[in-house]
């Protein structure tokens, strides 16, 4: 098996678009009201879902992590593009290595920069 992507679904899923493209980019896909981004290997991809309305009762349910050997060049890069910090890099083992840092989305979807496990 692989795990190749997250589909984040929304009842406004263009509000999501926009504010993934502030930071990611134009999105490498884009049909049927679906809008995609290719991170390394794996997909993020936001859509219509009419199961799904309002924002998220509980954002730390399911949180989506991007792992990168610079977690703070990347949360600074980033919260300078417009990304909704939830919490600064920290490191949750109190040791010198791994960090983590939380962002929220629009619709209080969290996702995470991590350092390489």
């Amino acid at each position: 098996m692989n795990f190749n992507s997250l589909l984040i679904g929304s009842e406004d899923p263009q509000r999501l678009a926009d504010y993934y493209a502030t930071i990611f980019g134009k999105p490498t896909m884009e049909e049927g009201g679906y809008s995609g981004w290719q991170i390394g290997t794996g997909w993020i991809t936001v859509g219509p879902h009419d199961e799904v309305s309002g924002k998220n009762a509980h954002p730390g349910r399911l949180i989506w992590n991007i792992e990168t050997a610079d977690v703070q060049g990347e949360f600074d890069r980033l919260r300078a593009a417009g990304a909704t910090v939830v919490r600064e890099p920290y490191n949750p083992g109190g040791g010198p290595d791994g960090l983590i840092a939380t962002f929220s989305d629009p619709d209080d979807n969290y996702f995470q920069l991590m350092s390489p496990m």
